[in-house]
């Protein structure tokens, strides 16, 4: 009996194939994390490969054997079939919250910089938090974040949506940190000195015993002040 090479059924690039036959249950979560590479802005490949990367790892396949190639990466966003689902989920992500993930979700790399508040110049963790609803919102938050906590609306951590702000006492002082929400127990945030932006769990024990609680940005909190700001 003879085997047949998988590569030869398989109508996907390597890295396609990795990512589509993965779990079927977490193709949204993949093509999600894709559509970050189309819809903001023009990105590095090397920012492209980490985003691929981690929706592959989303999705509990087995981690490549290698790291994806430039040719891979262009195989993969020219494929037309994929390219036709990938508009598909950017039609039915209208909500402003994911606006918010997928907005930081590009910002995946960005250095930790302490009073940062910028792509070129780094982020702290309200910088970035109030940088992402600024520019996907044009909402303006308060700047430290304690007063994000203050400002926002307090709710359950089983009510949490994608876009939800999340804070964990890192200092030994309530709120004195924070990250945005991204769905499935996962949190986006800018975490300290020597480390880049970055998507955790936050069920990890680290996380998990440091959760001070959740909070909802409501729109109308806040403008007044960013009437000011137009």
């Amino acid at each position: 009996m003879t085997t047949r090479d998988h590569t030869e059924e398989n109508p996907f690039c390597p890295l396609q194939a990795r990512c589509l036959d993965a779990n079927a249950l977490h193709l949204d979560w993949i093509l999600k994390t894709l559509v970050c590479v189309l819809t903001f802005g023009p990105m590095k490949k090397r920012l492209c490969t980490l985003l691929i990367t981690l929706a592959c790892a989303a999705s509990h396949a087995a981690p490549l054997a290698t790291s994806p190639s430039p040719d891979d990466i262009d195989r993969l966003l020219a494929d037309k079939s994929l390219l036709s689902r990938l508009d598909g989920v950017r039609h039915r992500v209208t909500d402003r919250a994911s606006d918010i993930v997928f907005n930081a979700m590009g910002f995946m790399g960005v250095p930790y910089v302490r009073g940062g508040n910028t792509a070129e110049g780094g982020f702290d963790c309200s910088g970035f938090v109030r940088a992402m609803y600024e520019q996907s919102l044009g909402l303006l938050l308060p700047r430290r974040a304690n007063e994000q906590a203050a400002a926002t609306e307090r709710i359950e951590k089983s009510d949490l949506q994608p876009g939800d702000l999340v804070f964990f006492n890192t200092m030994r002082r309530a709120f004195s940190h924070v990250g945005i929400y991204v769905g499935d127990g996962k949190f986006i945030h800018s975490p300290k000195p020597g480390a880049q932006v970055r998507v955790e769990d936050m069920r990890a024990g680290y996380w998990q015993t440091r959760f001070d609680g959740a909070r909802r940005v409501l729109a109308s909190q806040f403008d007044g002040a960013n009437t000011a700001t137009r």
